[in-house]
């Protein structure tokens, strides 16, 4: 299990797809309801974004920041 895929232990971490089951690839705060939560979001973007979350995720900022930039660019999303 991926350090990224932890942080999704709870049925409530999980994104929502358009006939809102889990989405079992991105959290609540990327992907809600089959769309991403911020669609021109850059990956850096996202990253800050979830970095500056790190209370509610219950990490450091030094933790949440090396997670994300660890795990973030290996979602579908920003693969290349």
């Amino acid at each position: 299990m991926s350090k990224l895929r932890y942080a999704m232990m709870k049925t409530g971490d999980f994104g929502t797809n358009a006939d809102c089951s889990k989405n079992e690839e991105y959290c609540i705060y990327c992907f809600q309801k089959g769309n991403f939560t911020l669609p021109d979001a850059t990956l850096d973007q996202m990253i800050e974004k979830l970095v500056s979350m790190h209370d509610q995720m219950g990490h450091t900022e030094e933790e949440a920041r090396k997670m994300t930039n660890e795990n973030l660019p290996k979602l579908k999303r920003w693969a290349k």
